[in-house]
């Protein structure tokens, strides 16, 4: 079955490489954006280059912006003493979805794992760390994913954190084991966080 020139064939098979498409869902796509060139293929194309030009990583969280720090760490009112840590970027927009979490994020870029070789160094923990004494800050919710990797990060961080004075909780009932928050609905997130626990 013919579908189209090379160019449009390595844009199925590039789509289909995209998280949650697969091939059929890429040509569905794919042809809806060339009925549609002139509108949403032209304004997807502008938007595309602007984000591959203008977006990096958040000086201070590690969240994904156009400028040095993410409007959640330039928002005086979200200065709460609370800094919820998070694996990636994705979760941090999961938890922001929830519009239950008031305070700032930190984002580790991944979770410590002996069998990957990836220890405390290789994530944001040395600069969490540094970001609680200089921040004042009272509590750190840990929002990992309730997985065996995410569990043995949570742990290293409070113990990195006993004797500091600050409080450390994890998020509560509604994350099942193995579960990632990428993929909860809002109302388990906001449950959960409301829920956490001290470690």
């Amino acid at each position: 079955m013919a579908e189209g020139s090379d160019d449009i064939q390595a844009l199925i098979a590039l789509m289909g490489r995209l998280p949650g498409l697969g091939p059929r869902s890429a040509r569905r796509i794919v042809l809806h954006l060339i009925r549609k060139r002139q509108g949403q293929m032209a304004q997807l194309s502008a938007l595309l280059d602007s984000v591959a030009s203008n977006s990096r990583e958040c000086l201070t969280c590690g969240n994904i912006t156009d400028r040095d720090d993410c409007a959640i760490c330039t928002d005086p009112a979200r200065a709460t003493g609370e800094i919820c840590v998070v694996q990636d970027v994705a979760d941090l927009w999961a938890l922001e979805r929830g519009h239950a979490f008031k305070g700032r994020y930190h984002v580790l870029g991944g979770t410590l794992s002996a069998l990957d070789e990836i220890g405390p160094e290789d994530l944001g923990i040395p600069s969490l760390i540094d970001r609680i004494a200089r921040d004042r800050i009272s509590e750190v919710i840990l929002a990992l994913n309730a997985t065996v990797d995410g569990q043995t990060t949570a742990h290293y961080i409070a113990d990195a954190l006993e004797g500091t004075g600050v409080t450390v909780t994890g998020l509560a009932q509604g994350v099942p084991i193995g579960g990632e928050l990428d993929y909860l609905d809002d109302g388990t997130i906001t449950a959960a966080l409301r829920a956490r626990r001290r470690l």
